[in-house]
């Protein structure tokens, strides 16, 4: 029987103070390990895989027990270990969650956590800020540590001292964007997360994390966007998006990619311009928004491109919402346009 069969999937709980946060170390984003110092049993790679860690009790391969995660071999000489994590995008960083599930015996006893805002690699030269100091790790534990930072980072460096191993390892936090640097009259993804856009309200998301709607590329799988539950009663699914900053939308994009049986028959949008507003103001705005892309008939499995005359021109926004009828899934949501100019 193959140890498939077997396997043991943990359950992770997103931490209070990840709420209205992404993972900025999720491979979706870009994310990449830049640098480790020792993964002999289990590849650094392996700690930013978004799915919840694994676990094969009769799973071995040539360097012995296979872990879904990043491990290291046993230190004999002093020092620890380390990983230097590209983030997928800069941002302020509301915590960590450094997950030991599944390593017992094996797992590191202390972690410490190094951040850097730098143009580039890493190098002797680099100055790097202390953001968690060396603390406890528990092991087969979710292990939070919240962050009161509000400087930006696009590197960590997560120290396991000694060594061991680590199933995951999240970097939760809001993504900023220096549009002062932009080309205002360029053609710019104004709801892209590595932009500042983010999710601020929806009506559900039973399958998956909304936030997915706005990263980059083509979802690879079904689970790989926004999915609501089947709508029994009356009503529509709906989805609000803060744009990384104001602009006029010039072309829309709605992919559907892979969803064929559950994908939404029809949508509109609405969109609106509230800068100075809460997120719960502007959900409950969002109802009375003119129109900005009217009824369209959706297509399974396909990428809808909408620009010229079917975008109604209503000045600058901030917000849009995405209305599904009356429910379904939806891989990618893309605005694009030039900034708004300033007053």
């Amino acid at each position: 029987m193959s140890d498939t069969a077997t396997a043991i999937r943990a359950t992770e709980d997103k931490p209070d103070f990840a709420t209205g946060s992404v993972n900025l170390a999720s491979p979706r984003l870009g994310a990449n390990i830049i640098e480790v110092s020792d993964d002999f049993f289990g590849a650094a790679e392996r700690m930013l895989n978004d799915a919840p860690p694994i676990f094969f009790p009769d799973r071995y391969d040539e360097h012995g027990k296979w872990m879904d995660g990043w491990e290291s071999r046993r230190r004999r000489q002093g020092g620890h270990d380390h990983c230097i994590v590209q983030l997928g995008a800069k941002g302020v960083l509301s915590g960590f969650e450094v997950n030991t599930r599944f390593f017992t015996g094996n797992h590191p006893p202390f972690v410490s956590i190094e951040g850097a805002l730098i143009d580039g690699l890493p190098d002797e030269n680099t100055v790097w800020t202390e953001i968690v100091a060396k603390s406890d790790l528990q092991p087969d534990t979710q292990n939070l540590f919240p962050v009161d930072d509000d400087r930006p980072y696009n590197i960590l460096r997560i120290n396991i001292l000694p060594d061991g191993g680590v199933a995951r390892f999240r970097v939760w936090g809001t993504p900023v964007c220096e549009w002062k640097r932009q080309d205002p009259a360029g053609h710019h993804e104004l709801s892209a997360i590595v932009n500042a856009g983010r999710v601020v309200g929806y009506s559900d998301a039973h399958y998956g994390d909304p936030w997915i709607i706005l990263t980059p590329g083509r979802g690879q799988n079904m689970g790989d966007g926004w999915e609501t539950r089947r709508r029994r009663g009356p009503g529509n699914d709906w989805i609000v998006i803060a744009l990384g900053a104001a602009g006029h939308a010039k072309k829309i994009e709605i992919d559907t990619a892979h969803f064929k049986g559950n994908y939404p028959d029809r949508c509109t949008i609405q969109a609106g311009r509230m800068e100075d507003a809460t997120d719960a103001d502007v959900v409950a705005a969002s109802e009375d928004w003119p129109v900005l892309l009217d009824e369209q008939k959706l297509q399974m499995d396909h990428i809808h491109d909408f620009e010229g005359a079917a975008i109604s021109d209503i000045g600058a926004i901030t917000h849009i919402r995405l209305n599904i009828f009356p429910d379904g899934g939806v891989s990618r949501v893309r605005i694009f346009g030039p900034l708004a100019k300033e007053d």
